[in-house]
């Protein structure tokens, strides 16, 4: 790296705040700004921002021009492809066309590449021409269209439970159930890795919200015991298939821990639904667990599905209350675009029709995470799943590995801190039904290649 290179990356890092971690272990920006004004500044003294000013100070828009702007100038300068942001010509597919060139693509959750199969395009296009390109309303009043409720009672069918109910996104789904559910005196009890839809959830609901170890039912029986007398209503909520990590969630032997203290189980399936269960209808048949087990089922239909949006499937009382009621999922809320539901549906029937998707999907895990464990890389706490993280400790070398892949035909994104910890970045690699065995050691050799020739730089921007 140059030194003008190494001068950028130091002010980058400055730029970023220190780091500091959470009890957790998650890293997290040290704030840079209290947002109370210093002794002695008062209205009158404050220096007017001006028109099209007023967040140009803000920490955390001011840092971000600063990474932006460092980045480029560092990818400008080594000559490297800048994997962020990357444009691409065509479908998410295996193979994305991007740069001018075909990529091998792992950074697409397309497991089992339904989001381009012809049979849910078809669909897609045939809700446009019906329907339109948008609900143009809240489904309570002239939004609601028939593909709602048939996409609905399948799911609820898939989970046994009384109703389910769509939305426009995965990420205000889990916000937008937390909000409505709980509230002040209500507590939500999380694994340590839990999404931060979830996280913003609790924020919303301005309920307390009490981590227990990742994937621990000790720890979570121990939280409880410490904690759950001093809250009215209480709800333990956990991931199927943890995004991250590649770990599986012990859903069912957590379920029954919370059902012992008198909490309602919330679960995200929106990585698990289409990868786990032997037809794919995910954590619940993986572990064969009746549906009452859990109390909402939540999901996205932009994974595995092939389109976009987000769901629940729960008791029919409980349903029929968030979509009529609940804020920022339903209430006030437009509709799903009919055409990502019409893909969704679709893609329940490839799934159903195709159960060779989700043998092929598995094959291929299995084969790629032995070739990286052969290869001697390090996988962290993944469990052989079709998420599989790379750990490449330092955010230079994350990003050089993810480049040099790019310079030679593959595309895997880098992730860093705040996402994950601090010297616990990686590549994360997903894994599709229609990766073929070439693609997949070919990958190998060059990850191993690559993080080898990483290791000749400076771990983090201040090196």
């Amino acid at each position: 790296m140059s030194e003008s290179a190494r001068d950028l990356a130091r002010k980058l890092l400055a730029g970023n705040g220190i780091k500091e971690t959470t009890a957790t272990g998650n890293a997290v920006p040290h704030p840079v700004s209290t947002g109370i004004a210093p002794v002695g500044r008062t209205a009158a003294t404050r220096t007017p921002r001006g028109p099209g000013r007023q967040f140009a100070d803000h920490p955390d828009v001011a840092a971000a021009v600063v990474k932006r702007a460092a980045i480029a100038a560092l990818y400008g300068q080594s000559g490297m492809p800048n994997p962020v942001f990357l444009p691409r010509t065509g479908p998410n597919d295996t193979v994305i066309r991007a740069l001018d060139t075909d990529l091998v693509n792992f950074s697409a959750y397309n497991y089992l590449g339904l989001s381009s199969h012809p049979r849910v395009v078809r669909a897609a296009k045939d809700a446009l021409d019906q329907y339109g390109a948008s609900a143009s309303a809240s489904r309570i009043v002239s939004g609601e269209i028939p593909l709602y409720g048939e996409l609905e009672q399948r799911l609820a069918g898939i989970y046994d439970v009384g109703d389910a109910m769509v939305t426009t996104s995965g990420y205000l789904t889990n916000a937008g159930v937390i909000g409505f559910l709980l509230r002040e005196g209500d507590v939500a009890f999380c694994d340590s890795l839990i999404h931060g839809s979830v996280v913003s959830g609790t924020q919303w609901a301005g309920c307390r919200r009490i981590n227990f170890r990742h994937n621990d039912p000790d720890s979570l029986r121990s939280v409880l015991k410490m904690s759950r007398s001093g809250f009215d209503r209480a709800m333990v909520v956990i991931e199927g298939h943890y995004s991250m990590d590649g770990t599986v969630g012990r859903v069912a032997e957590l379920a029954a821990v919370a059902r012992e203290f008198d909490c309602a189980v919330m679960v995200d399936e929106a990585h698990s639904l289409g990868v786990f269960g032997p037809t794919g209808h995910g954590i619940r048949e993986h572990y064969g667990m009746a549906g009452a087990d859990v109390d909402i089922w939540m999901g996205t239909l932009s994974k595995a599905l092939g389109s976009v949006g987000g769901f629940i499937a729960a008791d029919a009382d409980l349903i029929g209350a968030m979509k009529s009621s609940a804020p920022g999922v339903a209430m006030l809320t437009g509709g799903p675009v009919p055409s990502g539901i019409a893909a969704a549906l679709a893609g329940l029937e490839v799934l159903e029709a195709e159960p060779e998707r989700v043998t092929r999907l598995w094959e291929n895990t299995r084969l790629f995470d032995a070739a990286l464990r052969e290869r001697e890389l390090n996988l962290g706490d993944s469990q052989g799943t079709p998420i599989l993280p790379v750990i490449v400790p330092g955010e230079i070398r994350a990003g050089f590995v993810s480049a040099h892949l790019l310079q030679h035909g593959v595309y895997a994104g880098a992730i860093s801190a705040p996402a994950v910890p601090v010297s616990k970045e990686r590549l994360r690699f997903f894994i599709t039904s229609e990766h073929t065995r070439q693609q997949l050691l070919s990958t190998a050799d060059l990850l191993a290649e690559a993080i080898a020739i990483s290791g000749q730089l400076p771990a983090d921007m201040a090196g």
